[in-house]
């Protein structure tokens, strides 16, 4: 059994792509995640990133709920510490986050589903290296798509359409020092994503656990410049499960661990709001039958999953 998910030289995918293809499907299947190194995105830009992100979480308590929208269910700007609650769990997450989504202009007819964003003024250039994250991690997403798409024998251009407009969102995260380690909270209850796949950029400190086929948790760890993706439950649903979202936790760590705050960035890609997720035929047969039958709309599946989490 292997102690860790693999990581992937994207640089493969010119040198070996067949087998860098193969090697991807098989973890999704095996883990429901990867992690794929030199990927393009520039040190330089996450670091400048984690740097305005850390600044704007230390900022006091009153400035950022300014930036918090009542009844957005957090699409935009920020939401405060022990909001967000795991499906099915009795106590909150220990964390706040900041949300950045799509910009679309004035008129666009995704508008009333997808709100403009929020920058807040106390954190110089804030738009700036927030956006610029934004539009690097969508980009590689594609790339990331393209690759699945061949694994599932469909064009690698067969998610463009359906994504290049997508109501992705880049949520930086701030899990401070725990003061009670007897809380029974944990940083991130076990839960699945929502959407098509996730990005994540490598976190200030350990925590993050999948569960594997067997029951155990495997600490998701990653080196260098790796950034881990993983597959969600919109794709599981649209491929029937061949691509396993795979559970996934934060847990408190140990000792004087507990005392330091934990950063992380996550970029969760979803399709266009109007998608219907509809099984596709090729992942569908007598031996794995359909388990929806009845497609449903990315944005409705949103929704159900935002109240499930109490965020609307």
């Amino acid at each position: 059994m292997q102690s860790a998910i693999p990581t992937l030289d994207m640089r493969r995918l010119v040198t070996d792509r067949t087998e860098f293809v193969a090697e991807l499907g098989a973890a999704y299947r095996e883990f429901g995640f990867v992690a794929v190194s030199h990927h393009g995105i520039t040190q330089a830009l996450i670091d400048q990133a984690y740097a305005g992100f850390q600044a704007f979480f230390a900022l006091p308590t009153e400035t950022k709920l300014r930036y918090h929208m009542p009844g957005s269910g957090g699409a935009r700007g920020y939401t405060g510490f022990g909001i967000e609650t795991a499906k099915d769990s009795k106590h909150p997450d220990l964390k706040e986050f900041w949300h950045v989504g799509r910009e679309l202009p004035e008129g666009h007819r995704y508008r009333e589903v997808m709100p403009a964003n929020l920058w807040p003024t106390e954190v110089p250039h804030f738009k700036d290296f927030a956006y610029g994250l934004y539009e690097a991690l969508d980009q590689l997403g594609l790339s990331m798509l393209a690759v699945i798409a061949e694994h599932l024998h469909l064009g690698t251009d067969f998610f463009n359409d359906k994504v290049n407009l997508g109501n992705s969102i880049l949520r930086p995260i701030h899990y401070p020092p725990i003061a009670d380690p007897s809380t029974q909270s944990v940083r991130a209850g076990q839960h699945e994503d929502i959407n098509f796949i996730t990005l994540l950029i490598g976190s200030s400190a350990e925590g993050l656990q999948l569960l594997r086929r067997d029951g155990s948790w495997l600490p998701v760890t990653t080196q260098g410049d790796a950034i881990v993706c993983n597959i969600g439950d919109m794709l599981q649903r649209l491929t029937n499960h061949v691509l396993p979202s795979t559970t996934h936790r934060v847990i408190n760590p140990p000792g004087e661990k507990a005392r330091k705050p934990r950063y992380s960035i996550p970029f969760f890609l979803h399709p266009n709001p109007d998608y219907l997720i509809e099984s596709l035929p090729s992942c569908v047969s007598e031996e794995r039958p359909n388990r929806y039958p009845t497609p449903i709309t990315a944005h409705d599946y949103l929704l159900e999953r935002l109240r499930e989490i109490r965020l609307i």
